[in-house]
């Protein structure tokens, strides 16, 4: 095996400014990697996915995704051979929203760096299941796209996640990757989305153009993130402040599985009193089971229908993160700088 030299993949001067003061940064428990920034789709973990929620297949969609896989395989041969960008994502099954979202962000990288083979990794080996009994997709879990890296004679790899941020999920590719310490001789890593300053206003303005068009004085922009127990939890309250800061009173920032939740919205929104209508759209790289069913669901207790039976009209734009090109360019800009630490 070649020895390897594992690289910092994440910059920290961001989260250095003031004494680190709110930084989200956090480091995985027992690896060499500084984690800094979470959790892909930022949907849903392999244990809360009901298979009755699982988006249904679309032939159209999954045939133009085979096919650009073919084309990328042809085209290899074109490419640097020692050095390959691994894209690592949550993953979903919602064939739409996995080409329009997770694929739109691996062709902006592929673009920005044509030299490098581009290659896809799911986290959530029950979408890679679903996918393969499905419609017959086969994608790699990061174990299994690790090896195939090192079988091919990668030498340099440099990993981007399309994490929101450095929470759980996050540190588990962290500690994955410290496996592989011998088999490559560099491992650069790339931050999540939400890490510096810098990427907070990105986001914002990202999210407030894209829900921009909603926005008067009688109406409230929620975003639902997905939420996590790990420290990097508080990117969500950064958020808001961020928003709040650039002079968007109007938005708000929740989450599903932890703080803020939607009773602490509701509240927020009954205390301005002058909302009468409220527009939701997924904090999440995909909108996918999270979006369509705990936000825009028909159930009593979805986030839509909550927000109806308070009173308030409400409309739903079922739009991922990734659909949005000021978002992907912060992936980029990632990777360019994890690219930087190679030797």
């Amino acid at each position: 095996m070649r020895k390897k030299m594992v690289l910092l993949a994440a910059l920290t001067t961001a989260w250095c400014l003031a004494g680190c003061k709110g930084s989200t940064g956090e480091t995985a428990a027992g690896n060499g990697f500084a984690a800094v920034s979470e959790a892909a789709e930022v949907a849903v973990s392999e244990k809360e996915m009901p298979e009755e929620t699982i988006g249904k297949p679309d032939e159209e969609e999954t045939a133009m995704e085979k096919g650009r896989a073919e084309a990328s395989a042809e085209g290899a041969g074109d490419k640097k051979k020692d050095t390959a960008i691994l894209v690592v994502s949550f993953g979903t099954s919602y064939n739409e929203s996995r080409d329009i979202a997770i694929g739109a962000i691996e062709k902006a990288i592929a673009d920005a760096f044509p030299e490098y083979e581009v290659r896809r990794a799911f986290t959530a080996q029950i979408i890679i299941d679903i996918l393969k009994e499905r419609e017959g997709l086969e994608i790699d879990n990061v174990t299994e796209a690790l090896d195939r890296a090192a079988a091919d004679g990668v030498h340099n790899l440099i990993v981007q996640p399309t994490h929101l941020m450095n929470g759980l999920e996050y540190q588990d590719v962290m500690a994955e990757l410290e496996e592989y310490q011998e088999d490559f001789d560099q491992i650069v890593v790339g931050e999540p989305l939400l890490t510096s300053d810098k990427d907070f206003e990105a986001v914002a303005r990202a999210i407030t153009d894209a829900a921009g068009s909603f926005a008067d004085e009688e109406t409230a922009i929620l975003y639902m993130g997905h939420g996590t127990e790990a420290k990097s939890n508080q990117v969500y309250a950064k958020m808001q402040e961020t928003l709040t800061a650039d002079g968007f009173q109007n938005y708000y920032i929740g989450t599903v599985e932890a703080e803020p939740d939607l009773e602490d919205i509701v509240a927020a929104l009954k205390e301005n009193g002058s909302y009468k209508r409220v527009v939701l759209a997924p904090l999440m790289v995909v909108a996918g089971d999270h979006a369509n069913n705990d936000m825009a669901g028909e159930e009593e207790d979805s986030w839509k229908s909550v927000l109806t039976a308070e009173g308030y009209e409400t409309e739903c734009l079922l739009q991922g993160l990734g659909e949005l090109e000021a978002i992907r360019q912060i992936y980029v800009e990632h990777v360019k700088a994890a690219e930087k630490s190679l030797n």
